[in-house]
């Protein structure tokens, strides 16, 4: 994938998390600034979402840990690096869930 793509990619699915979030009808703010969206829950705890552009990843901050997801084109979906099973959208839903000590479904 060449960087364009990636750009294109990485923006697309920012759209699609703030999507979601709004959605799931759970209470979480989310704003973007500078291609960092940030989810902010009501314990005032943060999820931080940037895209790496020369490493042609997506970065996940939570409370429980930083996470690399890669781009995977056989499952069009965006997967853990260290696990290649975990999707994009299904962690975050987890994540989510942690932070707003609520079920957080969050789906493409």
């Amino acid at each position: 994938m060449n960087e364009s793509e990636f750009i294109d990619l990485a923006e697309q699915t920012m759209i699609d998390i703030e999507e979601a979030v709004e959605q799931s009808g759970a209470e979480i703010d989310y704003d973007t600034i500078s291609d960092i969206l940030t989810l902010e829950f009501e314990s005032g705890s943060q999820i931080i979402i940037n895209k790496q552009t020369p490493a042609t990843q997506l970065w996940v901050a939570a409370r429980s840990g930083g996470f690399h997801f890669d781009y995977d084109t056989e499952s069009s979906s965006w997967r853990l690096d260290s696990d290649n099973s975990q999707e994009l959208f299904a962690c975050l839903s987890r994540y989510c869930t942690e932070q707003a000590a609520e079920q957080v479904e969050l789906t493409r």
